[in-house]
């Protein structure tokens, strides 16, 4: 693999808040030209005889594939800082060494006890939700280096009185606090599209909460987020519905336009009141659209750096299927089926057929309509089914990238170019490899 630095050079990141990661990571990213995946009969096949020592249920990262990934997210930031979205990871190892990547900073956690964690090695870690955890919030109001270290989001009064209930402002160091901005698109014919995340969406209601709480005694502002999830979290090019692919064309571009005219305002408001550190949007979906306003600092992305299938209906950009696992065959109902033992691995979100994991490998192989993915098996069919034999494996992709984690303890990160050939050079604990069940 061959060393390379970003197309663009990244946008500096104050001195004061420049992610420092303590740990040393156990691989390193570079760039490369190679691409193995796109021989899928090669690329799965590296993948099973790097890992046929190792049981299934089994996770395994391609090296080159994540390597890949990172890259393209930072060429396609443009320049912009990149903080990683840990929600799609759960890999701490991973983490690291994304982090060592110039362009890439900070980690937008999801919930406070996992920002406290890696705190520990982790300088600057925004927890991309609110918390109503008491115990975690007395553990981050009893410890300077940690109220130093993490960011709590807010975007509204009574956050702050929940906070000051379990410790009073007096009896703590200031509590840093990023303001959120509902970053949705909303019009008279459409409604609401995107996500129902914070109540302040005008300037007057982000001028307003931003000045309670810079005269609030035990905070301080330091910065802003909006996630643009009708724009990052929707792919616009939907399998098999080219009508709806224009409709979504149409509405991200109306969405980009008015979000940036509208951020801007309220960047601009805020500024007013508090001296930001930092303006966070964004996601793996919409990194050129967010690079490119303006009044944004930093991009949050996390999901483009496993290239969980559902970032497979995007025009913008094209992942590499850097994470993926393997569920074993374990009997045939009929000579021309097999099952595999598990397989409901399911994404958040709405409950339909994309939320499903996507069989990869071998082709030609299809879930039952009355069963689908099961907790405990997965009946398939399909010309490939009559060939499997007990024992065999199955490759399948999930579809986002956090519910990934959750299954197994750790991943098997493989290296193609490995001396003497592809294998697996490390086993990657993951949170709940490592007793963590934050979620």
């Amino acid at each position: 693999m061959n060393a390379a630095l970003p197309s663009a050079e990244p946008a500096a990141v104050p001195a004061t808040r420049r992610a420092a990661v303590n740990a040393t990571p156990p691989f390193e990213l570079t760039r490369e030209a190679a691409a193995p995946w796109r021989n899928p009969a090669q690329f799965w096949g590296d993948l099973t005889r790097a890992t046929a020592d190792v049981d299934t249920p089994l996770a395994a990262i391609s090296l080159q594939a994540l390597a890949h990934n990172a890259f393209s997210m930072l060429d396609r930031a443009a320049g912009k800082p990149i903080r990683v979205a840990s929600k799609s990871v759960r890999v701490r190892s991973v983490l690291d060494a994304v982090l060592a990547l110039p362009g890439y900073h900070g980690v937008l956690g999801y919930t406070l006890p996992e920002a406290l964690w890696l705190a520990e090695t982790i300088d600057d870690v925004v927890v991309g939700y609110p918390t109503a955890d008491r115990a975690a919030i007395a553990r981050l109001a009893a410890d300077d280096r940690l109220a130093s270290r993490v960011t709590l989001m807010v975007d509204s009064v009574a956050q702050l009185d929940l906070i000051d209930s379990v410790v009073a402002p007096r009896a703590r160091p200031s509590i840093r606090v990023c303001l959120e901005l509902d970053t949705s698109y909303v019009t008279r014919a459409l409604g609401h599209i995107g996500v129902w995340r914070s109540p302040v969406f005008t300037v007057d209601e982000a001028r307003v909460l931003a000045q309670v709480i810079a005269s609030r005694p035990g905070f301080t502002l330091v910065g802003m987020m909006g996630y643009e999830a009708q724009i990052a979290g929707v792919g616009n090019r939907p399998r098999g519905n080219p009508a709806r692919a224009r409709v979504l064309d149409w509405m991200q571009h109306q969405s980009i336009a008015e979000l940036a005219d509208r951020r801007g305002a309220v960047v601009r408001a805020v500024r007013e009141v508090a001296d930001l550190e930092f303006v966070n949007g964004g996601g793996t979906g919409s990194l050129e659209s967010t690079s490119a306003d303006a009044s944004v600092t930093e991009i949050a992305a996390g999901s483009g750096l496993f290239g969980g299938h559902l970032f497979d209906t995007y025009s913008r950009f094209q992942p590499a299927p850097a994470a993926a696992f393997a569920l074993s065959v374990v009997r045939k109902p009929t000579p021309k089926m097999a099952t595999l033992l598990g397989g409901g691995w399911i994404a958040s979100g709405p409950a339909q057929p994309d939320r499903l994991p996507e069989i990869v490998w071998p082709l030609g192989l299809k879930m039952q309509a009355r069963e689908m993915a099961g907790e405990v098996q997965t009946p398939l069919s399909g010309a490939a089914a009559e060939t499997l034999r007990v024992g065999d494996r199955v490759w399948l992709r999930h579809t986002k990238s956090g519910e990934l984690a959750e299954h197994v303890n750790e991943m098997q990160l493989v290296d193609a170019a490995a001396p003497g050939g592809p294998a697996a050079v490390a086993a990657l604990p993951t949170y709940r490899g490592e007793g963590k069940a934050f979620l």
